[in-house]
């Protein structure tokens, strides 16, 4: 995008000037503020209420996750292909339907199952809205709305969580059932608001066109490869950092709670300022690395917080985590710069639904990487992830360059660039 070519605002007032936009706004933050109230307790309902090991639990969630990865590109070629406005109505509908459904899981099978009901229908909506999202921001405004978006439901969450700390202190099973009905009812209205969006055209495949043209891009998975290990510094920080702060620091277990609160309350402040450079594929890139250093510098500051006393871990810690949120939000943007500008317009769907692979894929397998360089190699292991992010990062810049020159080749003719 040239200098002349300054897009229109976004917001004002923190509101999106645009109706459609606005509609989107609002569903996602039901539909994440039920989700955050689940978070909170779903875990400890399952194992102290309806007696599940914690072993059984994580079966099921990983269960449920290999569904969310094999759907999300069908659902998002569905969306294109039968009206993305459609396809996302019903599949919030199944998700507000099969939302309380596992509060009524007896054995560890029943609850796989209820979840991988649920996840079918929330990663499926997932995909299609990605979709709907492209089509509806045009004009370089994708990227800013999704760093909105994020801000909004990074805002839902935190506040969702509010409700299952209060079913937390109370610790009675119908509080917990209570937490599982509100997020059925959030999601409800999340299915209502979708009624509300415009009813976008389907897309008409041509003659002889592959159904799933995006496994074909070879460019373009190339790039999901890269923006999906990108993604793993978002599980050191939620995952390897909370294992790293109890077993080997000396700072108080309640700062993963603190560090968390730190994380949400800049992104709600500070994702849509810091995503304005990444509207394009070569500015995403570009992101990508600056956020990529900053990362990496947060990881080296974390990494001496084993180094000393609680004080001195604490303020390692904060200090670390600061540096790390900006690079996660000028990161993020990279990545949607990337993913949304060297897909096609009339297929964002399928393509954003493959562009999700990537984070569902680190998501099974990034874990026990996360657990053995952040907890069992301890100082060495977080050198070892900021060096890894740089390299991820620094690759992107020739794969985009290359990706963005082969979109003829591929069939891409109307993608942003």
């Amino acid at each position: 995008m040239s200098l002349r070519e300054v897009p229109p605002p976004l917001t004002r007032r923190g509101i999106p000037l645009e109706r459609d936009l606005q509609v989107l706004a609002l569903g996602s933050f039901a539909n994440r503020f039920g989700a955050g109230a689940v978070m909170t307790t779903s875990a400890l309902f399952f194992t102290r209420q309806v007696g599940f090991s914690a072993a059984e639990v994580g079966l099921a969630l990983s269960v449920a996750a290999i569904v969310g990865i094999v759907v999300q590109v069908p659902a998002g070629h569905l969306g294109d292909t039968r009206g993305p406005r459609r396809v996302l109505t019903w599949c919030m509908v199944g998700a507000a339907l099969t939302s309380a459904l596992p509060v009524l899981a007896r054995t560890p099978w029943q609850l796989a199952l209820l979840l991988a009901l649920l996840a079918l229908f929330e990663r499926s909506a997932g995909s299609v809205q990605q979709g709907v999202i492209a089509q509806l921001a045009t004009g370089g405004r994708g990227v800013l709305f999704k760093a909105y978006l994020r801000a909004v439901t990074n805002t839902a969450i935190g506040l969702g969580s509010m409700f299952g700390g209060a079913a937390l202190v109370i610790d009675e099973r119908w509080a917990y059932v209570s937490v599982f009905v509100l997020n059925a009812v959030f999601t409800g209205f999340a299915a209502w608001n979708c009624t509300r969006l415009p009813d976008l055209p389907p897309y008409l495949r041509a003659a002889g066109e592959p159904r799933l043209a995006v496994l074909r891009d070879w460019p373009y998975v190339v790039v999901v490869a890269i923006t999906g290990l990108f993604s793993i510094h978002f599980f050191v920080m939620e995952l390897g950092l909370a294992l790293y702060i109890s077993e080997r620091t000396s700072a108080p277990p309640v700062m993963v709670a603190v560090l968390l609160v730190i994380n949400t309350a800049c992104v709600a402040l500070f994702q849509v300022r810091l995503s304005r450079r990444a509207d394009s594929v070569e500015a995403g890139a570009s992101a990508l690395v600056r956020g990529a250093v900053w990362i990496a510098v947060g990881f080296a500051i974390v990494s001496l917080a084993d180094r000393g006393d609680a004080t001195f871990a604490v303020v390692v810690l904060v200090a670390g985590s600061l540096v790390h949120v900006v690079g996660e939000m000028i990161g993020s943007g990279g990545q949607w710069g990337l993913q949304m500008g060297l897909a096609p317009h009339e297929r964002q769907g399928q393509y954003q639904g493959f562009a999700g692979l990537g984070f569902s894929v680190v998501a099974v397998v990034g874990p026990p990487i996360v657990t053995l360089l952040c907890v069992d190699m301890g100082e060495t292991g977080w050198l070892v992830l900021a060096a890894m992010m740089l390299a991820i990062a620094l690759v992107s810049v020739p794969v985009s360059r290359w990706a963005l020159a082969s979109r003829e080749r591929y069939g891409v003719l109307t993608h942003s660039g």
